[in-house]
């Protein structure tokens, strides 16, 4: 019944403020807008609700000022940023289907948390953070084998913009499964091994992950330029009997994500027969995940699946990683260049990712659609979220691009 609830008020929620979007989209920017209708504008773009007369006031004088940036910060103040704006914003990246009516989860609390607490934003894919529901709350505690805890949350109507209400921990303290080496931010949260390691041979851990904070999907990333050494053996060399298709097609992908996938090589989501009350594991040092085919190997067995689809194909020894993109096409995902490019683990994977250029420029152009209601169209636009990239790249605050991309659509 809680989860019931819970679900209920989300989709609630989601529908007012998706219905208020609809309708403030399809109308045209006020013509001579004036101070007033922008302050406005900035604070239902970025809370989805009306503000008081007073904050209407004082964001007013600031937009007046030539402040609008200022005056959406004000707006950033407002619970309904954290509640429901931030809230819908984050919960499709936590499910394959993308679907924003799911329930308050470990995932979402925890990049709502960083946000409001001005955390390095590149922290969501390595950092060993989680952010729960107070004590003095009452709830059920944090399980890493159900989602009762944010569920409880959700329901109890306290606001997520309370420090008193959300308040960050560590995983390697909440989830036993986990030392600190093993988390990787948003990566290792319980609702994302949920969604992304449960089944599967853990390439949709890194499918969605490049999908959701770096804009591209494998296809966009393709290159058959690069060896297929670390392909693995699942992979058929000659699907349909045409090696072509292999060497035109499935390389292009393969060839770059299966040498990163290796990074998750000691993670899995264990479950019987209900996906709600599976639980995050890791392999530590001693523990195994033994085949018929590899013996004495803390990788999972999902990695060995299919072996003798190309027996001569790559057999995953440990959780090293390589990135091989750093040569071919790819180098315009702006690798940092101080870091070494591999390593082992997702933690270090994590790091790879949120270093990028590809990664900034990713969550500037999802707040600027969330915002603006629509993607960069024209020089103005495009030249603006250049500005907001280099502003996120200094400070690595997503409520600067928030403040930053509501004065840049305040209208004129």
């Amino acid at each position: 019944m809680a989860a019931f609830n819970a679900t209920r008020q989300l989709v609630s929620r989601t529908i007012a403020v998706s219905f208020f979007l609809v309708i403030f989209a399809t109308q045209a920017p006020e013509a001579g807008a004036g101070a007033r209708e922008q302050a406005k504008r900035i604070h239902d773009r970025i809370a989805g609700v009306p503000p008081s007369a007073e904050t209407l006031q004082e964001m007013e004088d600031l937009v007046r000022n030539g402040s609008a940036v200022a005056a959406a910060e004000i707006a950033l103040e407002d619970p309904a940023f954290y509640d429901v704006t931030l809230k819908n914003f984050v919960a499709p990246w936590t499910n394959e289907a993308m679907s924003p009516f799911v329930p308050l989860n470990d995932y979402t609390a925890t990049v709502i948390g960083i946000v409001r607490d001005n955390r390095d934003f590149r922290e969501i894919l390595y950092g060993n953070v989680l952010y729960k529901g107070h004590s003095s709350l009452g709830l059920t505690g944090y399980s890493n084998t159900d989602n009762r805890h944010y569920e409880e949350l959700e329901s109890s109507g306290e606001s997520l913009s309370d420090p008193n209400v959300l308040v960050a921990t560590t995983q390697s303290a909440e989830n036993p499964e986990l030392p600190g080496t093993a988390t990787a931010g948003v990566m290792t949260t319980r609702a994302a091994a949920k969604a992304f390691f449960s089944a599967g041979t853990n390439r949709a851990m890194f499918r969605f992950t490049l999908l959701n904070h770096m804009c591209n999907d494998l296809e966009q990333v393709a290159d058959v330029s690069l060896p297929p050494d670390r392909i693995r053996q699942d992979v058929s060399r000659s699907p349909g009997g045409d090696s072509r298709v292999f060497l035109n097609n499935c390389v292009g992908c393969h060839t770059g994500m299966d040498p990163m996938t290796q990074a998750f090589a000691y993670y899995d989501y264990e479950y019987d027969g209900d996906i709600e009350t599976g639980r995050l594991i890791y392999n530590e040092v001693g523990e195994t995940g033994s085949t018929s085919q590899v013996q004495n190997t803390r990788v999972m067995p999902k990695y060995h699946i299919n072996g003798t689809t190309f027996e001569q194909g790559y057999l995953t020894p440990d959780d090293s990683w390589d990135n091989y993109w750093r040569s071919g096409a790819n180098r315009r995902l702006g690798w940092d260049s101080g870091l070494p490019g591999s390593g082992s683990g997702a933690k270090s994977l994590g790091q790879e990712f949120a270093h990028s250029d590809a990664f900034a420029q990713c969550q500037v152009k999802k707040v600027f659609r969330n915002v603006c209601l629509r993607d960069p169209s024209d020089s103005n636009d495009r030249a603006a979220v250049n500005s907001m990239v280099s502003i996120f790249q200094t400070g690595h605050n997503l409520k600067d691009v928030f403040a930053e991309s509501a004065a840049y659509c305040k209208g004129v």
